[in-house]
């Protein structure tokens, strides 16, 4: 068998490649699919199959693409409602890859349409590709089917019957590889690690441990963060079938002056000091150094007019990328930014200078915009918890007439942050670098959900 993991870091997805006997199979492709024929190509194999393990929310797929470049036969399971002609497959269907024999198990609970994938081939480690029925660590969110007429409570139920009638009774040896790792939104604990055995899950994984049914649909339905506003519409591009990459149209290049008329957003992607030092004015700062595409999908509505402000095309092109992988095909401008182009400029003060103005200033604000589980294990004295994806909904909580700092974890979100509350008119603004890690760091007065200083960390 001819293997391989394809791990795309910036969307914590994990892509499949088996191949055999001059054929092959790719399990949940991501969006741009050159990397799959590139391998297929080296290998001396043909793409017979492209299978998906549900109708993936968080990102989208590249199946339709992948399949009129090769002939291959899109998969899904037999409750997937498709647009394109797909073959639909049932629990105990059997595909051949070469000498792999590939077996469906029906595995619903995070869609419910989801399946797993068992591989086996002689002399090889039987492979289970869970999709997001199974991750390492975790499973997946039963919360996000409301549109399909599923509450939570029925999607972890369904899940429950998934995992402990069908995925755990296989053999411990056996290799886990889901489709999701650390960073994933489709779960709420992920690993770091991107495979594992169903030994390992079977003793580590909180889900997976003797509980009643009951038991487990409280657990984890429990304390689930909210789905960002993309997820529906990527769940429903990837059942529709999304157009090539190469249809997507180039941007134009605008001038700075134009970019800060422009009717839309400006997403600036450079780094968080570049964008402190001087920005167009009105835009906001997602830097490519961070889950750049996660976080515009949860802030920006899909078939928002985008202009990308960047240092060089290397970046456009990049950032258009990573946009149309979670369904953005309105990056239509750019703008490149020197020095002579800055309109704008957000302070970046150091958590020491941050800690002293706001002790001496009473009137100061300091807002922390990471997500409320952060917030409660530890945060600067003082700070108020509005979450980033909630800021503008409670922008009413901030006012801005006061000094006010921003702070998340490193100071990615803050930086972004900082400019969607200039957008909200907040005058006296400024970003702290390093963030609430540097706070800690620094040994700076911190409070808790259940400890209030510093000392308490001594």
């Amino acid at each position: 068998m001819h293997f391989k993991q394809f791990y795309l870091g910036c969307l914590s997805h994990a892509s499949y490649y088996l191949g055999s006997d001059g054929e092959a199979a790719i399990i949940d492709p991501q969006r741009d699919v050159q990397q799959y024929l590139d391998e297929a190509t080296a290998d001396g194999a043909k793409i017979k199959y492209i299978i998906e393990t549900h109708s993936h929310a968080d990102f989208v797929s590249g199946h339709k693409e992948l399949a009129a470049r090769t002939g291959a036969q899109i998969v899904f399971g037999q409750k997937a409602e498709t647009g394109f002609e797909a073959l639909k497959v049932k629990d105990g269907d059997m595909l051949n890859v070469g000498h792999i024999c590939l077996r469906v198990y029906e595995t619903p609970g995070h869609t419910p349409e989801g399946i797993s994938i068992l591989a086996t081939a002689n002399g090889e480690p039987d492979r289970l590709f869970t999709g997001d029925t199974l991750f390492v660590g975790d499973v997946g969110r039963p919360d996000l089917v409301g549109s399909k007429g599923f509450t939570a409570d029925q999607m972890a139920g369904m899940l429950y019957d998934s995992l402990y009638e069908k995925i755990l009774p296989l053999g411990d040896e056996t290799l886990v590889f889901p489709a999701h790792g650390a960073g994933s939104l489709c779960g709420r604990s992920l690993s770091k690690e991107t495979f594992s055995t169903l030994g390992e899950q079977r003793k580590f994984n909180y889900a997976l441990q003797p509980m009643t049914k009951d038991e487990f649909v409280r657990i984890v339905t429990a304390d689930q963060p909210p789905a960002p506003a993309y997820f529906a519409e990527s769940a429903a591009k990837n059942l529709a079938g999304a157009s090539a990459l190469s249809e997507i149209p180039e941007p134009r290049q605008l001038s700075a002056e134009e970019a800060a008329a422009f009717d839309g957003v400006v997403i600036d992607v450079r780094s968080v000091a570049e964008y402190g030092e001087g920005h167009i004015q009105n835009s906001i700062n997602i830097g490519l150094g961070g889950q750049f595409a996660s976080w515009t999908g949860q802030m920006i509505p899909v078939g928002t007019p985008i202009a990308v402000a960047a240092a060089n095309r290397s970046q456009v092109e990049e950032a258009v990328m990573r946009l149309a992988r979670v369904g953005f095909e309105t990056a239509s401008n750019f703008v490149i930014l020197d020095k002579t182009s800055h309109l704008k400029a957000t302070p970046q003060v150091s958590v020491e200078a941050a800690a002293r103005f706001v002790a001496d200033n009473p009137n100061a604000q300091l807002i922390d915009v990471r997500r409320p589980a952060e917030f409660n294990a530890e945060h600067a004295k003082g700070a108020l918890n509005i979450p980033l994806d909630t800021l503008l909904r409670a922008i009413d909580r901030i006012d801005p007439n006061r000094p006010t700092f921003v702070i998340c974890q490193s100071g990615y979100r803050s930086s972004l942050a900082s400019g969607m509350l200039e957008n909200a008119g907040v005058k006296d603004l400024s970003n702290i670098t390093g963030g609430t890690k540097a706070w800690i760091d620094a040994g700076l007065e911190t409070e808790s959900a259940v400890a209030a200083t510093a000392c308490d960390r001594r």
